[in-house]
């Protein structure tokens, strides 16, 4: 007798939808109008940080002209690291010179982040904020592409 092929079910996916999405949405915060990195308290006790004791050092990608993510990796050293600093309902890192000179316009425009965890070196988990812009992209203003529609006939 032939084997059948099952597809077994898991109890996520009994759940209704609106659940589902809660249970993956990924820590969130945004930049400030001034130039600040904000995480909300609920982001940092969803990563494992305590705010109080841990300094961030704090990069981008190298060789790319506009910031579009930004990297925080916990470390120890009190040198060249950025510390969190208590404002309001949450946390901010004050970047606002780095943030203008890497293309950043937040006095403009609205930008939000998600903050994923990855493994640097040595075991250490830093921490990868992929910002994305509130604001509508551009309309395509150039050359359209493809063949030509036929031209209609008008009659006269």
């Amino acid at each position: 007798m032939k084997a059948k092929s099952i597809k077994f079910f898991s109890p996520q996916e009994n759940l209704p939808k609106s659940e589902v999405i809660k249970s993956k949405a990924k820590p969130a915060g945004y930049i400030s109008a001034t130039g600040k990195i904000v995480l909300p308290v609920a982001a940092l006790e969803e990563l494992g940080i305590e705010a109080d004791a841990t300094r961030f050092k704090i990069g981008t990608d190298q060789g790319k002209r506009k910031i579009n993510t930004v990297y925080l990796i916990p470390s120890s050293d009190d040198t060249d690291t950025f510390e969190l600093v208590k404002s309001g309902r949450g946390y901010v890192i004050p970047l606002a010179i780095i943030l203008k000179q890497g293309g950043v316009a937040f006095d403009t425009t609205k930008y939000t982040f998600t903050a994923t965890p990855f493994h640097y070196e040595d075991g250490v988990v830093g921490y990868e904020l992929a910002l994305a812009s509130s604001e509508p992209k551009p309309a395509y203003t150039g050359k359209p592409r493809g063949r030509k529609p036929k031209a209609v006939e008008q009659e006269g």
